[in-house]
This record gives structure tokens, C-alpha cells and sequence, in this order.
């Protein structure tokens, strides 16, 4: 894969983050749903605790636990220098302060952590990254991607997301990517661009706010389903 561990910041949301940033459903947690690049996120352990069906595909997922925790402990103080650095560009109401998301972020990753070895072995952790998939066509219902499409503009093309959210739909029924926001807090330019491909594609699309924001104005996903 040519990935290195040093290459990433890991940085876990939790359950309830991803329910709010993907606007779920009681009715969607039946949903056989793929997280893509959910790195150490809380939401594949919590939910598969729910009795939920649930895979999540991430370059992390190479490595052991113990060098993942090391990972977050050699990073996680960078992170929340950066994040007091740049205290005004979030919404300080589900989460207060800079000390509770930090706490809020931990505690998601410790239980990422320790669901990890069980959740490798039985398959809901896998070592992969977009824009291709090891998946059969039509496996899962739902597949979300958060803080990765649209948030990388700079890094990641045009002809990138196009990839990759045909790759997503190719296994998935039904696409959700949140935020639509750039790392600078400005509406990706390709986000006009994607819809009117899937458009044409006769696929819908539907850009829908949702009951969270943090970043500024990330308050928004895009959907795209197979009609």
C-alpha cells in the first residue's frame, strides 16, 4: 500500500458524532453500512455493539494497536495545540471547550482501540483505502465517509472524489460524505462539479443539513443513492 503510520494524524469521532454528522436513523442502523477512511473512530465498536452490521476500511488498519496508540500519543498534543491555535473556527455549544474535546476525542479512540484486535479478526477492521474497495458489487446498503472527501480539496482532485464516490455507489446503495467543507472552512469547489456528475449519471443526489456542526458552517452532507 505504501502507506506509513508517521503520514497521519489519528483523530476518532464518536457514536454519536457519526449519527449526528450522517444525520442516522433508527431505521439506517439496520442498514448494512461501510465506514470508509474511519481511521480510530468510536463508531464501528459501538455499533456493532448496538447488534448493528458494520465494516470499516482504513490504511491505519495495517498496523497493531499498540502502534496505533503510540501513534495518537506522539500526535495527540500537536493536534490540540492546533486546535487552541485555531479555537474560533468551531461551534463551542455539543462540545464546550477545548478540554472536553479532548476528552470527548480519547475516550472515542480508546474505544476504537479496544474493539480493535476482536473487530480485525472478525473482519470489521480492514487494512484498505479509497478509491478502490475489496468489496463485491451491492454489499452494503449505506457507505459514509467523513473528514476526508471535500475536507482534502487541495490534496485530493477532482478526478479523485469522482473515483472514489463511483467506487462507494459501485458497493453501496446509497453514498453520505460529510463535511462539504474544505480544512479552511470554505465550500469545496468540487462539490458542484460531483453533483452534476451523478446527476447525469442518473443517480439523486440531495445535499441535506444535519443536526451537527462543529467546524463553522460544516453543517451539511451530500447524499448520492442509486434511484
Amino acid at each position: 500500500m505504501g502507506f506509513a503510520l508517521d503520514q497521519i494524524v489519528p483523530w476518532g469521532r464518536s457514536y454519536c458524532e457519526y449519527m449526528a454528522m450522517f444525520g442516522l436513523t433508527e431505521a439506517d442502523q439496520q442498514l448494512r453500512i461501510l465506514g470508509c477512511g474511519d481511521g480510530p473512530a468510536a463508531f464501528n465498536a459501538e455499533f456493532t455493539r448496538r447488534t448493528g452490521t458494520i465494516v470499516s476500511i482504513d490504511p491505519i488498519y495495517a498496523f497493531d494497536t499498540n502502534q496505533i496508540q503510540n501513534r495518537i500519543a506522539e500526535t495527540y498534543e500537536t493536534v490540540m495545540t492546533q486546535m487552541r491555535k485555531n479555537h474560533a473556527d468551531y461551534v463551542w455549544t455539543s462540545i464546550s471547550s477545548i478540554e472536553e474535546l479532548g476528552y470527548v476525542r480519547m475516550s472515542a479512540m480508546s474505544s476504537f482501540l479496544s474493539d480493535y484486535e476482536v473487530g480485525k479478526t472478525q473482519g470489521r477492521y480492514i487494512a484498505g483505502e479509497l478509491p478502490l474497495l475489496p468489496f463485491e458489487d451491492s454489499t452494503f446498503d449505506l457507505a459514509l465517509s467523513s473528514h476526508l472527501l471535500f475536507l482534502y480539496s487541495v490534496q485530493l482532485q477532482l478526478g479523485f472524489h469522482l473515483q472514489a464516490l463511483t467506487e462507494m455507489l459501485r458497493v453501496a446503495h446509497e453514498v453520505r460524505i460529510f463535511p462539504l467543507l474544505t480544512l479552511d472552512g470554505k465550500r469545496s469547489s468540487y462539490l458542484e462539479a460531483v453533483i452534476q456528475s451523478f446527476n447525469n449519471q442518473g443517480f439523486v443526489t440531495e445535499v441535506r443539513r444535519v443536526p451537527y456542526e462543529f467546524q463553522r458552517d460544516g453543517n451539511e452532507m451530500l447524499l448520492i443513492r442509486h434511484v
